[in-house]
């Protein structure tokens, strides 16, 4: 009776419904930050898996262009991977073929959209399918007899040169004499020292790696610094690493969004899939590295 004629029962009154709705308000904002958090999980799943298929996207929207702009141009007669002894075996007839005086093109074509005259007038209608297979080693004669593309690993300056034979430096398509070979991951760091095909030292080493905001916590834009400045902690271990063993000739593969950071210390640079631990992975980096695309026009 006092908090009525108080008029504290009002007012108790109206505390309790604003308790209710404070309680009502907090399960809202614990259900959109459980919310957003599931978001955040999501979104990077999703970006996950579009980095993993993005190279592949870029590849086949790039072969549509070049298909379209290339109708009617015909296919590759035949395409196929070379390693080890078959390339040695095609590499060995390419170099017994001898033409007459200036009868043999040797080329080495690094952009299909700067497709140098004397191939174009050497392979005729098929210079849509050298466009298209460039970067790449040309080899054609005079007759007719011969027509081929060869990717190269270790790429040369462009160049067209006629011959009595073709001009192909193998260690632009081979392994050769020694050499190092690193594979960088922004996880994983691996390299092997090498005589020709024979691997003679190694070192590698994982890092790690924060790959998934989790709910909660510290926000999304934190997360993403915090994670690229591992990588570049990751990035320096790595040079460090390649400075330690001192090669002279060096040739890096890996992760294309790390690769560029190896531009100054790298002969060449390649993207590679290559997964597992260090050792392993460095295995399969090597293998696909030297791995020669052969097309015949």
């Amino acid at each position: 009776m006092l908090d009525r004629v108080l008029g504290r029962a009002s007012l108790k009154e109206r505390v309790e419904e604003l308790e209710d709705e404070k309680r009502h308000l907090q399960r809202q904002l614990d259900a959109e930050q459980e919310r957003r958090a599931d978001a955040v999980s999501d979104r990077q799943t999703a970006e996950e898996q579009v980095n993993r298929l993005e190279d592949r996207v870029t590849e086949l929207q790039d072969r549509v262009e070049r298909r379209n702009a290339d109708a009617g141009s015909g296919e590759f007669r035949r395409e196929t991977a070379l390693t080890g002894d078959r390339l040695d075996a095609v590499l060995d007839r390419l170099d017994s073929f001898a033409t007459g005086p200036e009868g043999a093109l040797t080329a080495y074509v690094a952009d299909g959209h700067d497709l140098p005259a004397a191939v174009r007038d050497a392979v005729g209608e098929d210079a849509p399918l050298v466009r298209r297979a460039a970067p790449c080693l040309c080899c054609t004669d005079d007759a007719g007899l011969v027509a081929a593309t060869l990717s190269t690993p270790v790429p040369p300056e462009p160049f067209t040169e006629w011959a009595e034979g073709f001009a192909i430096d193998r260690s632009w398509l081979q392994p050769t004499g020694e050499y190092a070979v690193a594979l960088v991951r922004s996880d994983l760091f691996a390299l092997g020292e090498y005589d020709g095909r024979d691997r003679v030292a190694f070192h590698g080493f994982d890092s790690d790696l924060k790959s998934q905001h989790s709910k909660g916590g510290f926000s999304q834009g934190r997360f993403e610094r915090l994670r690229d400045a591992q990588i570049d902690s990751h990035v320096d271990r790595c040079l460090a690493a390649i400075e330690e063993r001192n090669v002279e000739t060096l040739y890096v593969v890996g992760e294309r969004s790390i690769l560029s950071e190896f531009d100054d210390v790298a002969d060449a640079t390649q993207r590679v899939d290559a997964t597992g631990d260090p050792e392993d992975a460095l295995a399969d980096a090597v293998h696909e590295f030297f791995t020669v695309r052969l097309r015949v026009l």
